[in-house]
């Protein structure tokens, strides 16, 4: 059995019909190859139909300010992606004159393309024989040959980047880079794969032995930080109190409101009481209403949020802290769990906001 054959004519009969499928631009293959990091296909289409909407090429990309890129970006999360792609825009508007690099040891040079990007581009857009491994990669490969050995760990990375480049087929490697990529999303699943209808079930060491179940082996590495964020809301004559988030912290470069991070869960009379409260709203602060608890839950962070309307404007003013003008809400990239509040929020006072 030809592994490599068998996944590309599997790949050229049941392929899903994605518009970076239907070009060799290394800017629109980068801009998907971003976007869909950590993203289902599902969630970010819209984003790159929008991205590609408003920045046709690289330089148009370039021109964009990170405010204009973070406000499209809004509601994907990891924002630092967002941010680095404004970076590598305007390093290749500087330094490649506006032409987007397909070669492989030009890319690997980007702010934020790693080897698997670089692979993923050159490939797709130049042919490069270059191996992509990503999360589908990874699960096809420890499945078919049978590995255990973690894919987060050191030895790991590199037993599946070296496997995964003598498997590939350097003819068209483009091609099969694909079919490797759509074949673990598609058929090879985490979670009930399609076993039954797959071509190379009967060369799979985890099918044999059936162990789909239990590949790939990842270590649990991750450690979750609980968190507790205090949101202020102040809202007068039609303005309110935003702050910019400029710290080296989630959600950096983002709009949110004025936040006070408790260390534990407080009931809303003491978090008025906190000193950090007291020294921007004074004491005894009169609370308009307070919103029920909310959970978001990051990579590494769970956060519980509470949302809380106060009576009286601050006595003083943080640096970041500004007023604004409902309207302007529109133009700002806000985190998404901010976004829902203040959109649900001032639809109940008016129901013009955030429509377009």
């Amino acid at each position: 059995m030809n592994f490599s054959k068998e996944l590309a004519q599997w790949y050229q009969q049941n392929k899903r019909d994605l518009p970076w499928r239907h070009t060799t631009d290394p800017y629109i293959i980068w801009l998907s190859e971003i976007i869909l990091q950590q993203t289902r296909v599902e969630q970010g289409l819209p984003y790159f139909n929008r991205f590609l909407e408003n920045y046709p090429n690289v330089t148009a990309f370039a021109n964009a300010s990170e405010d204009e890129i973070l406000k499209l970006w809004q509601g994907l999360g990891y924002y630092s992606r967002g941010r680095n792609m404004l970076k590598t825009a305007r390093l290749i508007r500087a330094e490649f004159g506006g032409q987007f690099p397909s070669a492989y040891q030009d890319l690997i040079k980007l702010k934020g393309v790693g080897d698997y990007t670089a692979s993923a581009i050159s490939s797709f857009s130049a042919n490069e024989a270059h191996a992509v491994v990503d999360g589908n990669v990874y699960r096809v490969l420890a499945r078919y040959f049978g590995i255990s050995k973690p894919i987060n760990s050191t030895q790991g990375q590199k037993l599946f980047k070296q496997l995964a480049n003598e498997v590939l087929d350097t003819a068209e490697p483009g091609l099969h880079n694909q079919a490797m990529m759509e074949f673990g999303a598609m058929l090879c699943k985490p979670k009930n794969p399609a076993c039954g209808i797959c071509p190379v079930r009967l060369g799979c060491e985890a099918f044999k032995t059936n162990a789909t179940t239990q590949l790939p082996v990842k270590l649990k590495t991750v450690k979750i930080r609980e968190r507790f964020f205090n949101y202020f809301l102040v809202y007068e004559n039609g303005k309110v109190l935003m702050n910019k988030r400029t710290e080296n912290d989630i959600w950096h470069g983002l709009y949110d409101l004025p936040l006070v991070e408790s260390d534990r869960l407080l009931p809303v009379h003491e978090i008025v009481t906190l000193p950090q409260v007291e020294h921007y709203f004074g004491k005894n602060l009169p609370i308009e209403e307070a919103f029920g608890l909310q959970k978001h839950i990051l990579t590494h962070q769970k956060l519980t949020i509470r949302f809380i309307r106060v009576k009286e404007k601050p006595v003083l003013l943080n640096e970041n802290w500004f007023y604004t003008d409902i309207e302007n809400l529109k133009k700002l990239a806000l985190p998404k769990i901010v976004f829902i509040f203040l959109t649900n929020f001032f639809k109940f006072e008016n129901n013009s906001l955030f429509s377009n």
